[in-house]
């Protein structure tokens, strides 16, 4: 089929200069598209296969303008891609460290711990105080505790709104809790580089979805700007409008005693 597809662009000048050129084209807009538009490997993958396709359907056909430069394209491609997968690859990398190096603990919340952190989390949100709590589920994030202060306290409703209060010493990173207790108080976390985020999206939010990147914690987001609640798990955010919703999302994620 080939032979057949070389030998017409062999015999039609004017068709072979119109679909070279067209090929020519394409790989500009590909250009173009690449550096505004794509967000996940998968759209890597995808362009990387169409580049290949082209790539071989012009060396075939004969149209060598635009084989010499796809050539050419796929070999930068390559480097390409690599750099703009990098924080995914780290991301990757620190997971499995994470599941490998981290103990395993399994806590579980009883359910008086579950309301008494929806209760707070929704009182802040009515007075536009902004709060980050992550919860631990599976994988110890003892690592980040270690660099935090440290309370290991009970937990409440009044003891959480305290330390995020906007003169609280304690406001500023995440309070994180391992089944009935509060164990530290101003952790700061990686910032997640997901360019799909709205550009609106602040620190703690992105902080927020980062540590669900690479553990399975739980966290949840208020905003001190406009007190909507989020939580964040497995790398994706979700709002949240009521305290019931929260109650039924920590439910379904956390064990209860």
């Amino acid at each position: 089929m080939f032979n057949v597809i070389s030998d017409f662009f062999a015999n039609n000048l004017i068709a072979s200069i119109i679909v070279d050129s067209f090929l020519v084209l394409l790989i500009v807009s590909f250009a173009v598209f690449l550096a505004v538009k794509f967000k996940k490997a998968l759209y890597l993958g995808i362009i990387g296969s169409i580049l290949i396709a082209i790539y071989l359907f012009s060396k075939y056909a004969g149209l060598k303008t635009a084989a010499s430069i796809y050539k050419v394209v796929m070999d930068a491609y390559i480097i390409f891609s690599a750099i703009i997968l990098a924080p995914e690859l780290r991301r990757l990398m620190e997971y499995h460290k994470h599941q490998e190096g981290s103990r395993s603990v399994n806590i579980s919340s009883t359910q008086a711990t579950i309301e008494a952190i929806a209760d707070a989390v929704f009182d802040m949100s009515q007075v536009k105080v902004g709060a980050l709590i992550t919860i631990e589920q599976h994988i110890s994030l003892e690592q980040y505790a270690e660099r935090a202060i440290t309370l290991n306290s009970d937990i409440t409703k009044e003891l959480l709104e305290q330390i995020f209060i906007k003169d609280s010493p304690l406001h500023d990173g995440g309070v994180i809790i391992r089944g009935n207790k509060i164990i530290c108080a101003a952790a700061y976390y990686t910032l997640t580089q997901d360019q799909s985020l709205d550009k609106t999206i602040g620190s703690r939010h992105r902080a927020g979805v980062g540590i669900s990147e690479i553990t399975d914690s739980l966290t949840i987001i208020v905003s001190e700007e406009t007190g909507r609640v989020h939580v964040a798990n497995q790398g994706f955010m979700k709002e949240l409008d009521n305290k019931n919703d929260l109650l039924d999302y920590l439910n379904t994620y956390l064990g209860k005693l």
